[in-house]
């Protein structure tokens, strides 16, 4: 019987960590399915899912758990291996716009308010070109259901773009 793991893995960063993690994954027989890692702020972080023979899991869990002598943090969590779908529409969402605090918290929950679901997330900073200030960009792949009116989800963000003097670019993807 197979077993899906999700792990979640932090530490500083450094060389041979993503090595270290698919090492163990790999002599445990395991197979390293999806994957979103990054640096951020002088640490290595990343999500990961590993599919692997039930009876194995125990041996591999014990072998994460020891690349803590490393400094990497590794938390282990079961995964159904049959995730129940809805129908949605894929959506993507491009957003640049003057930083300031709350953006993620004005935008996340106009989203959930119409039922979307954020598939992916990914936020940096950079600087304009004429003015040299900050600007905020945020990049998102959205489940929209696919029984609510996406007109609805386009006329809030409009009007939170207004509100917060952001562009907002939503587009259906073809998946």
């Amino acid at each position: 019987m197979a077993r899906s793991l999700v792990l979640t893995v932090i530490g500083p960063d450094q060389p041979g960590l993503v090595e270290a993690l698919a090492r163990a994954v790999a002599d445990h027989g395991g197979s390293w399915e999806e994957s979103r890692m990054a640096r951020l702020a002088g640490f290595f972080a990343g999500i990961l899912e590993v599919r692997l023979a039930a009876e194995r899991a125990p041996d591999l869990i014990a072998a994460l758990e020891f690349l803590g002598q490393r400094g990497l943090k590794v938390t282990i969590e079961d995964a159904p291996l049959a995730v129940a779908t809805l129908e949605y529409r894929v959506l993507q969402l491009e957003l640049v716009g003057q930083d300031r605090p709350g953006i993620i918290r004005e935008i996340s929950s106009a989203m959930a308010a119409v039922g979307v679901n954020v598939v992916e997330l990914e936020t940096g900073c950079s600087s304009a070109p004429m003015s040299g200030e900050t600007l905020f960009n945020v990049t998102a792949v959205l489940h929209h259901p696919i029984d609510r009116d996406i007109e609805e989800l386009r006329e809030t963000l409009e009007k939170i773009a207004g509100e917060l003097m952001v562009d907002i670019a939503l587009d259906e993807t073809a998946d």
